[in-house]
């Protein structure tokens, strides 16, 4: 009896500031960037502000890193949504469809268009199976309606071409309003925006922080920034968990860096080794045959139709 009073008494919560006890009158409530101590009020939390700043500075960053360095489940491009394998990293090997901005794999692609060739059907979305745009004006059309339906690919893809006419400020804004919906790639173009300073004033931390992002939602490109910036700033053993997390997901970039880290001896021989075992195996995951047929006939025009927009 006396072990449960003890294991209850360990479980009250005190207010870090003003030392008041949680009871079911008074709940506490966490200090949300370290999670290490509790308030009874904004006014407590404020008076406890320059003791608890340092720890709470400290903590913060360490959970930050351990969400950094978790190994993401896969890219940010995700599967396809057809054959449901691993997308791949490489542009050329997918397709974003103009009428419902999903993105499918070159195999399933060529294998519809096939199909439509050999039993002379209308051509139509390998995805939705709607009609595709065929002029400009329908593609514009399409586009605005999916912006309008809060869509985060078409709000990007508006984006890219507004940044493409030199409009960055408006860039910005649509690719700030997709990241906020959850595209990981916006994030990524606006780390690039806060780097070249365009549309924005340059910002270093607000650069990191998007590339941040993108990285902890699978992008390669992104993450393999982060490698960089980090041994550019003397920290070795990060940029070594940014590139091995990228070869995990087969970024090539990556293992070429850890390579040239494994030669000046930064990185050891089994990392090295690991790491290009995992590229190949990730590399190997986006394979099929029927992809591969379809990169081999992805040039030639009697098979392609050029209602579909790339990457």
């Amino acid at each position: 009896m006396a072990e449960k009073d003890n294991t209850e008494s360990d479980e009250i919560m005190y207010c870090a500031a003003c030392g008041v006890k949680e009871d079911n009158d008074m709940k506490l409530k966490k200090c949300t960037a370290c999670y290490l101590v509790r308030y009874c009020s904004v006014k407590c939390q404020r008076d406890h502000r320059p003791q608890h700043k340092k720890e709470c500075k400290k903590r913060a960053a360490e959970l930050q890193d351990e969400i950094l360095f978790q190994q993401p489940n896969g890219s940010h491009h995700g599967d396809c949504p057809i054959c449901f394998l691993p997308m791949p990293l490489e542009n050329h090997r997918s397709v974003k469809l103009a009428c419902c901005f999903k993105e499918v794999c070159i195999g399933c692609t060529y294998a519809n268009e096939l199909r439509e060739l050999e039993g002379r059907l209308e051509h139509k979305c390998t995805f939705c199976r709607h009609p595709t745009p065929r002029t400009t004006e329908e593609c514009d059309r399409t586009l605005m309606k999916r912006v309008n339906a809060n869509d985060p690919a078409a709000i990007r893809h508006l984006g890219n071409q507004l940044y493409n006419k030199g409009d960055y400020g408006s860039a910005y804004q649509h690719w700030t309003k997709a990241a906020l919906l959850g595209d990981i790639e916006a994030h990524n173009l606006l780390s690039n925006l806060y780097r070249e300073g365009k549309g924005v004033e340059k910002d270093l931390k607000k650069e990191v922080y998007h590339s941040e992002k993108a990285a902890i939602g699978g992008h390669a490109p992104a993450r393999h920034n982060l490698g960089c910036h980090e041994f550019q700033n003397g920290s070795t053993e990060r940029a070594v968990k940014h590139f091995i997390i990228c070869a995990n997901l087969g970024y090539g970039q990556s293992v070429n860096a850890l390579k040239e880290l494994y030669a000046r001896g930064a990185a050891g021989k089994e990392v090295y080794a690991a790491a290009l075992r995992a590229y190949q195996a990730a590399v190997d995951a986006t394979k099929s045959t029927q992809r591969e047929v379809g990169e081999k006939a992805q040039t030639r025009t009697d098979l392609y139709s050029t209602f579909h927009h790339r990457r």
